[in-house]
């Protein structure tokens, strides 16, 4: 709590957390989680949540404390100059690339040297998405798109005054 105390959540915050960290996610606040692909999640504590049926959910605290990662960082924020209609990278790391694109003209991506998927989550407004096979989508904040690896390049119009996208590729 004193480290979150240190670190108000504010729109356009981007945070890096190391796999391992004990971290948490307070009310009312929406976040795109963007990490490797994990089927475990050890719940150490639960705020007192209850289920459908009443019940709280399993705790994995021994199993927790063999995977957690015990250093802590000052400050866990990735620190970016926002730049207007070109992307700007929040995170690079092993696992995964996330780039935010903050536009207000259209953009193009060449993924030809990409082996990758590409990810887009729209986080504000609203564009058009056309690929080199001439597929179109129309993509509104609160919607994800998916590009498979074949992909060799979109155009992303913005339909509205301003969009913000985050792009992730592995």
């Amino acid at each position: 709590a004193d480290i979150l105390a240190r670190m108000p959540v504010k729109p356009d915050n981007a945070y890096f957390i190391p796999a391992g960290a004990i971290h948490a996610i307070g009310k009312g606040i929406l976040i795109a989680e963007i990490q490797q692909t994990s089927d475990i999640t050890y719940r150490i504590y639960d705020f007192n949540r209850k289920d459908a049926n009443g019940k709280t959910r399993e705790f994995h605290t021994d199993l927790a404390r063999e995977a957690i990662n015990y250093e802590v960082l000052d400050d866990y924020r990735t620190k970016y100059e926002p730049l207007k209609d070109e992307p700007v990278e929040l995170v690079a790391c092993p696992y995964f690339t996330t780039s935010l694109y903050d536009m207000t003209e259209e953009i193009s991506c060449d993924y030809s040297e990409l082996d990758s998927f590409v990810i887009f989550i729209c986080m504000e407004g609203s564009c058009k998405m056309v690929d080199n096979e001439g597929n179109e989508l129309t993509v509104n904040a609160g919607e994800s798109i998916l590009l498979p690896a074949t992909t060799q390049d979109i155009t992303i119009t913005p339909e509205s005054a301003n969009v913000k996208l985050l792009e992730t590729y592995v």
